[in-house]
């Protein structure tokens, strides 16, 4: 969130930041589903990193196909809350040791609301509260199960797809992300 305001005073733009913190316990049951259908699955049962993912992404990248991260919500947290967004090595290795930490330390409840908090929604939008009463008008508490797969289908390029404006694109990845919703049991209660 600090980046991303510096970012927008050094451009000359005005600073814009939405954040409001609310418990995971106050969001919509549903906005974890969403989140884990359409960035990690597996986040229930993996210790932090998903091998089977980052296995997928090298083949991949091997292969010639587009680069596409293997990252899962531990590993995206422990780089949205301590690290910087760049891609080097340095960053990557810091990573690692910050989303063990945390997967020992906090635990899946704690990655989860934290993530929820601090994930980029939209531009200068941060976390499910801050989205669910600028684009839908409610508290994130009453985000409907659509509503939760339309903005976790915004998560790989917030700053390009708008869960207020959804385009075809959008749509189709929200109707895909409901599918995959149907495997995913709610999130355990604390």
């Amino acid at each position: 969130m600090v980046i991303r305001c510096v970012q927008q005073v050094s451009h000359g733009e005005k600073m814009r930041l939405r954040h409001h913190w609310v418990p995971l316990d106050s969001m919509s049951v549903y906005m974890p589903v969403a989140v884990m259908a359409s960035e990690d699955q597996r986040f229930l049962t993996h210790h932090g990193f998903d091998f089977t993912e980052i296995g997928h992404a090298i083949d991949e990248r091997r292969s010639g196909k587009r680069i596409r991260g293997g990252s899962t919500i531990s590993q995206q947290t422990a780089k949205n809350v301590f690290l910087w967004p760049s891609r080097s090595w340095l960053r990557k290795g810091l990573e690692v040791y910050f989303t063990a930490l945390i997967e020992v330390v906090w635990g899946k409840h704690r990655i989860m609301e934290v993530y929820l908090n601090s994930i980029e929604m939209g531009d200068g939008i941060y976390g499910a509260e801050a989205v669910a009463q600028l684009h839908f008008g409610r508290s994130s508490k009453d985000l409907t199960r659509p509503n939760c797969a339309l903005i976790a289908a915004t998560l790989p390029k917030p700053l390009q797809y708008d869960s207020a404006h959804p385009s075809a694109y959008m749509l189709k990845r929200q109707s895909a992300i409901m599918q995959q919703m149907r495997h995913i049991d709610l999130f355990p209660e604390k």
